[in-house]
């Protein structure tokens, strides 16, 4: 779809992959709503700023009766840190399924009604390549992104009817001050090289929203879908650290 005149809507917009997400799509012409938790974080000027939890039913209802005329949603807002599975505390385990699945659930559901009636448009969710094999020391983050992507094609059938499409991002390694802070904590530094800026991952997102693209995978997301034929493997992050 064309992105020129669309309006679209981005959670978690207040920093990272999301405010590069809402600024590329200003810069192709694109009406924005930029959501946050914290509004007052969004520094994006030229777009409509509201406030969002997406973990919250009342603030979804809230801004889809205040964004009627979306025709994009992309699902960037999740909470990453949950630990491990059987070592992590349950409560934060709880809190990254909750924003990755049922957060990024409530939103579809929410303004899947929205797109129908504004000619279907196009949802993009933000997954990580992490949801096709796994990170020790955040294992749970890595299956809330599996779920996420089972939840991702499940509703492309569901909505396919409704001329919307349903993309997912499946990056590996953005290069924000999230992953940095995660790997520093690991004991390890990552080069630059491996890492993806996220403002040239927001292009190439886009990109592929408008050409499409029902999966747009940037390297290391083209690789681990391609382990997804063999046996189950794990993330390693120090081979990548060097």
């Amino acid at each position: 779809m064309k992105l020129h005149g669309a309006t679209a809507l981005v959670t978690g917009a207040n920093r990272g992959l999301g405010h590069h997400l809402a600024q590329e799509l200003l810069r192709r012409g694109a009406k924005v709503y930029a959501t946050a938790r914290r509004p007052e974080l969004v520094d994006l000027p030229g777009a409509e700023v509201l406030r969002l939890d997406i973990t919250d039913q009342a603030s979804v209802d809230a801004a889809a009766s205040a964004a009627t005329d979306v025709d994009v949603l992309i699902n960037n807002a999740a909470f990453t840190a949950g630990g491990n599975l059987t070592t992590g505390d349950l409560g934060a385990i709880r809190e990254v399924m909750d924003s990755n699945y049922y957060g990024t659930l409530a939103m579809i559901r929410a303004f899947a009604p929205i797109l129908a009636r504004n000619g279907g448009g196009a949802i993009l969710n933000v997954l990580s390549a992490a949801a096709w094999t796994t990170v020790d020391g955040n294992t749970s983050y890595a299956a809330a992104k599996s779920a996420q992507w089972g939840l991702t094609n499940g509703v492309r059938v569901e909505l396919a009817p409704q001329g919307t499409l349903v993309a997912a991002l499946v990056p590996g390694l953005i290069a924000t001050e999230t992953l940095r802070d995660y790997v520093r904590a690991a004991g390890l530094e990552l080069p630059e090289h491996v890492m993806i800026d996220p403002a040239d991952l927001a292009r190439v997102a886009l990109d592929g929203l408008e050409a499409g693209d029902i999966e747009i995978l940037d390297r290391i997301g083209a690789d681990a879908k391609a382990t997804l034929s063999g046996a189950p493997q794990a993330f390693d992050l120090a081979a990548l650290a060097g």
